[in-house]
């Protein structure tokens, strides 16, 4: 038996309360440290190799070169590992990460890019443009989400999504404090919400009020009731959620906060540029917006369904007192008197700039169009899941397909997949996979080659003993380990890894 089984034993009957005291305890024990530290090097040494498929392959420069490498021979290097690095994007093997990816519509967006690639927002007498493209950016978007119901909606353009929750989370926070008095606000969160909720309140000192999810995935209404309180500064629902692509009751969610006098914040970073034209093309999609006068934020990524290049998101407010909460001034600086809207100072207004040719050349009729492509997709690829008995399928969703087993390990058949090359998400707690449709998958052929692919896959992690490598141990020891602080410490080293050379 393992130290992973060993440990689940062990702790498999202490009460919940006293796991991280008994963790504390454990880890101090060397011969429990050493144990840990060998295996978690052991299962990283497996993954390592495909982290860092160019050493030997590629030059590395550990320290600067003592004379400059030619350019010519630079840009054939990075044009070189992009070859390699395109194709599984290109054609349709990847969850999301790439939402258009169409070459002509890369290439007019890296000549925007290069047109503007000097500009900086912070800078705003010196690039004017920038601050216009974002501030168009902003409008267009505020608009499609409803804000002919909300008159002063504005917003800001972030780095992507986590900023924009981030920055939302952050406005709600000081609002609480100074204009309601909370000196610890809260945020109640279903369990379902995006990691970037959990970050801001590690980052901000804010105290999560989790509640759990309903059999259909969304958030449980009457939980949420019971966990809204007087310190209650935000509540969050998903549009839809990124696990399992459900759409959180935000109707009735953000009347109870605003019932509260609290803020409600919509989390449409996956779906702002998706669902409202799939309510256009007579799908069910709820009202999640500004049309709902408790919702008072949203943050919603153009850089995926709305086709920017990465790193874009915008974070929009019902009113601008309520971004202010956001913003960042300091009058008293040597420098000077200095602000800054986001966390950042100085921002790429080349981004802003390609963001913003991105969403007027593509348009409402182009955003209905992909829409439409995008869902009837994703209708076929939840029609062949179902004719998977080994599989199921997690709720009703629209274009996150999220699935489990009762038969299999799918954390060996997400291992089985990507050995054909196909890159999709593990999901934990409990363990699924999910496939991010997008327009690569909407390309003739792929969602059928998924699903031949998925049904041979299932065959074989059925009728094959589990082998070493991939992602399944290290999902296996998350799921199974009740010790919080030895994954976190697990994924800490694999964050390590990244780095090394």
């Amino acid at each position: 038996m393992g130290l992973t089984d060993r440990l689940k034993d062990a702790l498999s009957r202490v009460d919940p309360r006293l796991l991280s005291a008994a963790e504390k305890l454990l880890r101090k024990v060397p011969m429990v440290r050493h144990r840990i530290d060998r295996e978690t090097d052991e299962l990283l040494s497996e993954i390592e190799p495909k982290l860092k498929p160019y050493r030997g392959t590629f030059p590395s420069y550990p320290r600067l070169p003592e004379e400059g490498r030619p350019r010519e021979e630079l840009l054939d290097q990075i044009d070189r590992m992009r070859q390699q690095e395109a194709s599984r994007w290109q054609e349709g093997f990847v969850s999301g990460a790439v939402y258009h990816g169409d070459p002509e519509h890369i290439a007019f967006l890296d000549r925007v890019y290069a047109l503007a690639s000097q500009s900086n927002p912070l800078h705003a007498d010196l690039w004017p443009s920038a601050t216009k493209f974002e501030a168009e950016v902003i409008s267009m978007t505020a608009r499609m989400l409803g804000a002919d119901a909300a008159p002063g909606a504005c917003g800001s353009v972030s780095s992507g999504g986590t900023e924009s929750i981030l920055l939302a989370m952050k406005a709600y926070r000081d609002q609480a404090r100074l204009e309601r008095g909370i000196q610890a606000p809260e945020m109640v969160v279903p369990t379902s919400a995006h990691a970037a909720f959990d970050k801001a309140a590690q980052y901000f000192g804010l105290k999560q009020v989790k509640v759990p999810v309903g059999p259909d995935l969304r958030a449980d209404v009457a939980a949420t009731r019971r966990a809204i309180g007087r310190n209650t500064a935000v509540v969050v629902g998903s549009a839809p959620s990124f696990p399992h692509g459900a759409i959180d009751p935000i109707p009735e969610l953000s009347e109870l906060a605003r019932a509260h006098g609290a803020g409600f914040h919509t989390d449409a970073c996956l779906g702002g540029f998706l669902l409202p034209f799939a309510r256009k093309l007579g799908y069910p999609v709820p009202a999640f917006d500004f049309t709902l006068p408790g919702v008072t934020s949203i943050s919603c990524d153009t850089h995926k369904y709305g086709y920017a290049a990465k790193g874009t998101s915008v974070v929009l407010y019902r009113t601008e007192a309520l971004r202010h909460h956001q913003f960042y001034t300091a009058t008293e600086w040597p420098g000077g008197l200095y602000f800054s809207p986001t966390f950042a100072g100085s921002r790429p207004g080349a981004l802003i700039a390609a963001c913003w040719a991105a969403l007027v050349s593509v348009g409402e009729r182009g955003y209905l169009e992909a829409a439409k492509r995008v869902l009837e997709t994703a209708r076929r690829i939840k029609d062949g899941l179902r004719q998977i008995p080994e599989l199921q399928l997690m709720g009703d969703p629209l274009f996150v397909i999220a699935f489990r087993s009762d038969a299999l390990d799918v954390y060996r058949l997400l291992d089985a997949m990507a050995e054909r090359r196909w890159n999709l998400n593990g999901l934990h707690k409990p363990p699924a996979l999910h496939l991010c449709v997008t327009l690569r998958h909407a390309q003739p052929g792929v969602a059928e080659r998924f699903l031949a692919d998925l049904r041979a896959c299932v065959d074989e992690v059925r009728s094959h003993p589990p082998s070493k490598g991939g992602m399944a141990p290290a999902y296996g020891m998350a799921a199974s380990l009740p010790l919080r602080g030895v994954v976190s410490d697990l994924l800490k080293r694999y964050m390590d890894r990244l780095y090394r050379l």
